[in-house]
C-alpha cells in the first residue's frame, strides 16, 4: 500500500493538477501546461513545444498558444539566454563555448545564443578561470608539477574554456605558488 489515494484516471506520468486543469479544449491544455512548466523555471520556446508535442497537443493549437505567450511577454529566449548565460557563468564558472553549447541544447536560435555569449568578454572570463585554478589549486599540492598541470587545465576545458587560455592562467597560477614551468610549453 503506498498510502497515497487512487484517483480514477490517474497515471504516474502524469499529474493530478494537470489532470484537474486539462479540459477538452486542446487550446486551453497547451495554456494550462505552459502556465504550469513557466511557473517553476524560465523556459525556452522549443522546451514548451517538446512539452506540449509529448502531451499531444496538435502542432497548430501549440504554435498559436505558443506565439501568443511570445507576444505578451511570458517566453522570451533572449531574455532566457541572457539569463542563462549570466547564471551559469556566475554560478558554476563556465566558459562562453560551454554555455553556447547548454543554449544549444535548450533550442536557442544561434543569433541569440551568440547574443548572450558576448555578454562575457575574454577579460571577465579569464578572471573567472583564474578564479577557478585558484579555488583548486590546493587541493593539487603534493603531486607532481604535470600533473597538477593537467587536472587544473582538464578542469577548465570541461567548463569550456579555449585551450591556450587554460594553459596560461594555469601556468600562471603554478609559478605564482613558485613552481617550476621551464619546458611546460614543450611538453603539453
Amino acid at each position: 500500500m503506498t498510502g497515497r489515494t487512487e484517483w480514477p484516471g490517474d497515471s504516474p506520468d502524469s499529474s493530478r493538477a494537470e489532470k484537474e486543469l486539462s479540459p477538452q479544449d486542446p487550446a486551453e491544455r497547451a495554456r494550462a501546461i505552459c502556465l504550469r512548466l513557466l511557473t517553476g523555471n524560465p523556459r525556452t520556446r522549443k522546451q514548451l513545444a517538446d512539452a506540449l508535442r509529448k502531451r499531444e497537443i496538435p502542432d497548430e493549437v501549440a504554435e498559436e498558444v505558443l506565439s501568443r505567450f511570445e507576444d505578451v511577454g511570458l517566453i522570451d529566449d533572449a531574455a532566457f539566454a541572457g539569463a542563462w548565460v549570466e547564471s551559469r557563468h556566475h554560478g558554476r564558472g563556465l566558459a562562453r563555448r560551454a554555455l553556447a553549447r547548454e543554449l544549444r541544447t535548450k533550442g536557442v536560435e544561434p543569433a541569440l545564443i551568440q547574443e548572450a555569449v558576448d555578454q562575457l568578454d575574454s577579460d571577465r572570463e579569464e578572471a573567472t578561470a583564474r578564479e577557478l585554478v585558484d579555488r583548486k589549486l590546493r587541493a593539487t599540492r603534493g603531486l607532481d608539477r604535470d600533473r597538477r598541470l593537467r587536472r587544473l587545465a582538464g578542469m577548465l576545458a570541461r567548463k569550456g574554456y579555449p585551450e591556450g587560455m587554460a594553459l596560461r592562467v594555469v601556468r600562471q597560477a603554478l609559478e605564482a605558488e613558485g613552481e617550476d614551468t621551464d619546458g611546460l610549453d614543450e611538453t603539453f
